[in-house]
């Protein structure tokens, strides 16, 4: 039944949204009109919360500080009016929610930069959905080869079945 109502929920997002993570740095462009006249207004800062993440509408807050007051925006990440949002940079954090941000500002609110795997470089670069799920890290890829390295040296092969061994001449 839940299954149901997330693959639901997907399919009524017509927009396709790079995956936006905690500790993102995004460029959110927003449609916005005054009188007859229409233009784009771009918002930029570090998402410190998603919330909603499997509905049909699930909301960013973003925060940057401006002229040292912090101004946050919580945005639909599906809304009409939002034009696109643009991933800038990802940041290695350890938490969902980055509420704690709110008390930083100047240096100790940098942040690390952490580092695209060679797959997210590769979906960046070709312009493909970034929503799906990698199901091969680094770590995981190592894990498999050291495995794969015991596996061959005790007798069996990376399959589980065991080596045939010849018969040594004596």
């Amino acid at each position: 039944m839940n299954q149901k109502l997330v693959e639901f929920n997907r399919s009524l997002q017509t927009k396709d949204r790079p995956v936006i993570k905690p500790g993102d740095v995004v460029r959110v462009h927003k449609k916005i009109k005054e009188g007859e006249k229409e233009r784009i207004q771009v918002f930029e800062g570090l998402v410190i919360a998603i919330k909603g993440r499997q509905s049909s509408s699930p909301t960013i807050t973003v925060r940057r500080e401006s002229q040292g007051l912090g101004v946050e925006m919580t945005v639909s990440v599906f809304l009409p009016t939002i034009e696109k949002i643009e991933v800038l940079r990802h940041s290695k954090v350890r938490r969902a929610k980055l509420y704690y941000m709110r008390g930083r500002s100047g240096k100790s609110a940098k942040m690390k930069v952490r580092e695209l795997s060679e797959q997210e470089k590769a979906a960046d670069v070709k312009g493909q959905k970034k929503d799906v799920i990698l199901t091969e890290t680094p770590e995981k890829k190592k894990e498999k080869e050291t495995e794969a390295k015991i596996k061959e040296i005790s007798g069996e092969s990376a399959t589980g079945s065991t080596k045939e061994t010849v018969p040594e001449k004596k």
